[in-house]
């Protein structure tokens, strides 16, 4: 191998375009190609009770293991078995209700053609993403998914980059059409994914992060202002509420009410929590997302938020602090 020469910077830019010109190119080529066959891989699979096992060997082995997670993390379960593993015992782990998803671009992995007779006595649907159609797998699948690309990316046309685009690319429409036949939704896709920041903004209720029982800043109407300021000052939330003697919210009362009193001079020592308090302030429900109290809080340009029953009884407090611990916000 000769000694690596820096490229010119033209002559650089100039390979990177055509790289993504050609696996655009391998991309758009497949929507021409995409039809009943596509609709009968998305039957065997929604049909089938067990999960999608996808197989592929070198490249095509890596875009399995991607295509695999995509699917398991979309509402179909999935894994990657390796063709060679399966050879030697993982071939155990597939069962007759599971559905066959191998990707090949020449369709002759001779690792995955010596599973097909095995895969075929178990019972199990074969899908076969390949750039042949008269290649062994695709003889030989129940669906053929065809991944024909004009040529490769690579200057030599042998390194796997078009082909293997475009098996991401058609895994992933798969991966698509399946979530939209069973629904899934965003909620869902939070459930597998609880340690991100979509799963703590999709599975986080106000309830998980509010304050509750003594750690509540309330007064009663008739509480002094002195009491109200004691009261406020104690649970180190910038607010109070104030309630009625059915313990429902008549208002609040915040740091920033306060600083409005003082700047107008007024005469607070004979005030009571129903003089100074803000009418009708903004609550939320319990079961409501932290997300949408974050939302709330960021829209009325607010840092304090009440948390209500359906009754208007006085049940929680938070502020964004408390989403901020949380990591909602």
């Amino acid at each position: 191998m000769q000694q690596s020469a820096i490229p010119s910077v033209l002559h650089s830019l100039a390979l990177a375009h055509e790289t993504l010109e050609i696996e655009a190119a391998a991309i758009l080529g497949l929507k021409n190609r995409i039809g009943t066959s596509f609709h009968r891989a998305l039957e065997v699979v929604l049909t089938n009770r067990g999960r999608v096992v996808v197989m592929g060997m070198g490249k095509s082995g890596h875009i399995g293991r991607k295509i695999a997670a995509t699917l398991a993390s979309t509402g179909t379960p999935a894994m990657f078995v390796h063709p060679a593993e399966a050879s030697h015992g993982d071939l155990g782990m597939i069962t007759p209700h599971d559905v066959v998803l191998a990707l090949s671009n020449s369709g002759e992995s001779q690792e995955i053609i010596t599973l097909l007779p095995l895969l075929k006595r178990l019972g199990v649907p074969i899908i076969c993403m390949t750039g042949n159609a008269d290649s062994t797998m695709a003889q030989h699948a129940d669906v053929w998914l065809d991944t024909t690309v004009d040529k490769e990316a690579c200057p030599l046309n042998l390194a796997p980059t078009a082909s293997t685009t475009a098996q991401l690319a058609l895994g992933d429409a798969l991966a698509v059409a399946l979530l939209d036949a069973r629904g899934f939704r965003a909620e869902d896709f939070a459930r597998s994914h609880p340690g991100g920041a979509l799963g703590r903004k999709l599975l986080t209720h106000v309830a998980d992060v509010m304050r509750s029982g003594n750690a509540i800043p309330r007064v009663s109407l008739e509480a002094t202002f002195s009491e109200l300021m004691r009261e406020m000052s104690a649970k180190g939330l910038g607010a109070t509420a104030v309630v009625d003697a059915a313990g429902c919210v008549a208002g609040v009362f915040t740091d920033g009410d306060l600083r409005r009193l003082l700047e107008q001079g007024a005469d607070l020592r004979s005030k009571t929590a129903q003089d100074v308090m803000h009418v009708a302030p903004l609550s939320i429900a319990s079961n409501a997302l932290a997300a949408d109290a974050a939302g709330m809080m960021e829209h009325h340009r607010i840092h304090f938020l009440l948390v209500v029953n359906s009754e208007g009884g006085l049940c929680g407090a938070l502020n964004t602090h408390d989403l901020m611990r949380a990591k909602v916000i």
